[in-house]
């Protein structure tokens, strides 16, 4: 198809007066200039230059034809042909397609067809894995609303300044060609509407949080349906943990566990960071978040100093979306509404039995107190690592000053940890817990702080004998270890009831094979 003879174009430079052979070699290049060719008075030389420069040109567009038309077969069915075309391709491109055809052709889901209701876009709120779920709501909520999703954007305002982008976090290609069966998601708006967008001629909206699917459906879509386009801009906890229908429930588990995939940059360091841990035997991930900003927007000042408590108080202060300002710490712990800290969490970890000499990943920020808070957490594990000693400093230059892609990777580490054990219930140990679920229950040591609190105070003042406090420990937590569970459900509560994203029971078990409530 896209072979030229070499006889041919040999038979044209030896006869040059052959005017018929020359005009349809030209004809690609319109009757025009054959004719001016003809009547152009050359030399000898210069009309051969000039035929030999129209083969080349003609040869050249020919090729180009080739490439492009199999281009146009598309990725499923390019290679096989190429490997159909040796005389187009060398010896080492053959090679290189054998490689490739034995590797199985990536099946797309068929696209969803149905009629577009309007275009939802969405403003997300938090930290990764806040927005993380918060995405995973959005993308139910669309496909129920039969409305054209927007690629979101994330939170760059919040404590953590975080300049990423959706790209730059999770594979935005595989996101959107992943859901295409359920939901139309677009990189960006049309034109037209982008244009009125860009102007502020939009309809914007916080949705009411834990709501009803029906809430979207009666109060949401009218106004998509009206405005053509909506952009909600908090989308953090605005749908309902319980009473959704049992397909919403699977689509929000499949965004997350399947559509929701980090960036091959994220995923290749996450690897090697699993590799050098599983070198030296099995690891625990711990999720201490005793950070700063945790710790302020709490209000737990257990262990601190006074200099400490002051600093504290003054950064909460300084955030106004940080609505509780006057806190008491102490009665706060006693509730069980504080992160273990790292004192209470060594006494936890050798109250559980956890061995001394196991390695100890800490998937957390820089710790609030630093060296002189964690000596006793390295005093009874020694074997304590954190990216930053596992990597060099050129692994993590890309990472640095991005919140939400140091804290993809401790994700990683996290979900593939032997045992995960996060000191405070916030958003990222509710979604490793509940992916951890979803993996096959691995364990996942959920503590009881208010419980832990007591019996450490207990403990520390001499009521409670080590062996004593060891064992209620063990007892306690026997059946706190990631495993089946139904979801608890407080009707008229859903802050307190259990969060979907860390249990999503639906999605793990036949919806006929009732497990246990609590």
């Amino acid at each position: 198809m896209c072979r030229v003879d070499r006889s041919d174009v040999k038979s044209n430079l030896r006869e040059p007066n052959k005017r018929g052979s020359l005009e349809m070699g030209l004809k690609a290049f319109g009757e025009s200039k054959v004719e001016k060719l003809r009547n152009t008075m050359l030399p000898h030389s210069s009309r051969s230059r000039m035929k030999v420069w129209m083969i080349r040109a003609t040869t050249t567009v020919l090729l180009w034809t080739c490439v492009v038309q199999l281009t146009a077969l598309g990725e499923t069915w390019g290679p096989r042909v190429l490997l159909g075309l040796p005389s187009c391709l060398s010896q080492e491109s053959a090679v290189l397609d054998d490689k490739v055809s034995a590797v199985p052709a990536r099946v797309l889901p068929p696209k969803r067809v149905y009629k577009n209701n309007g275009y939802l876009m969405i403003s997300c709120n938090g930290g990764l894995n806040q927005m993380r779920a918060a995405i995973c709501d959005m993308v139910a909520i669309a496909r129920h609303l039969n409305v054209t999703l927007i690629v979101p954007e994330l939170d760059k305002t919040s404590f953590w300044a975080d300049p990423s982008d959706f790209h730059d976090i999770f594979d935005v290609d595989h996101f959107i060609t992943s859901l295409r069966d359920e939901v139309r998601i677009l990189k960006e708006l049309p034109p037209r509407l982008k244009m009125r967008v860009d102007q502020g001629l939009t309809f914007q909206m916080p949705p009411i949080s834990w709501s009803d699917i029906s809430y979207y459906q009666h109060q949401v879509l009218p106004l998509i349906q009206k405005y053509k386009v909506v952009k909600l801009n908090r989308t953090d906890a605005r749908l309902a943990n319980n009473g959704q229908p049992l397909d919403l429930q699977k689509l929000r588990c499949r965004v997350n566990f399947s559509a929701l995939r980090f960036t091959s940059q994220i995923e290749e360091l996450g690897r090697r960071v699993i590799q050098l841990l599983r070198k030296n035997g099995p690891f625990l991930v711990l999720h201490l978040r005793y950070e700063m900003d945790m710790l302020a927007f709490s209000g737990c000042t257990q262990g601190c100093s006074d200099a400490e408590t002051d600093e504290l108080a003054r950064m909460r202060y300084a955030y106004p979306w940080w609505k509780e300002k006057i806190i008491d710490s102490v009665q706060k712990r006693k509730d069980g509404l504080c992160p273990l800290t790292p004192e209470e969490t060594a006494l936890t970890l050798r109250a559980l039995g956890i061995d001394r000499n196991i390695q100890i990943y800490i998937a957390a920020g820089e710790i609030y107190g630093g060296e002189r808070r964690m000596a006793s957490l390295t005093e009874a594990y020694p074997r304590l690592v954190r990216k930053e000693t596992l990597l060099e400093p050129s692994d993590l230059r890309f990472f640095q000053n991005h919140s939400s892609q140091m804290a993809a990777l401790d994700y990683l580490v996290s979900l593939e940890s032997d045992i995960f054990v996060p000191t405070y219930d916030g958003n990222m140990a509710k979604v490793v817990e509940g992916h951890r679920r979803y993996v096959g229950f691995k364990k996942t040591i959920l503590l009881d702080r208010r419980l832990l609190v007591e019996l450490i105070d207990q403990y520390n003042t001499g009521a409670l004998s080590w062996d004593e406090f060891s064992s209620t420990v063990k007892e306690v937590h026997a059946n706190r270890m990631g495993n089946p569970l139904k979801r608890l459900v407080i009707p008229d509560r859903p802050k307190e009831e259990d969060y979907f994203y860390s249990n999503p029971y639906e999605c793990l078990q036949p919806s006929d094979d009732p497990l246990s409530s609590t």
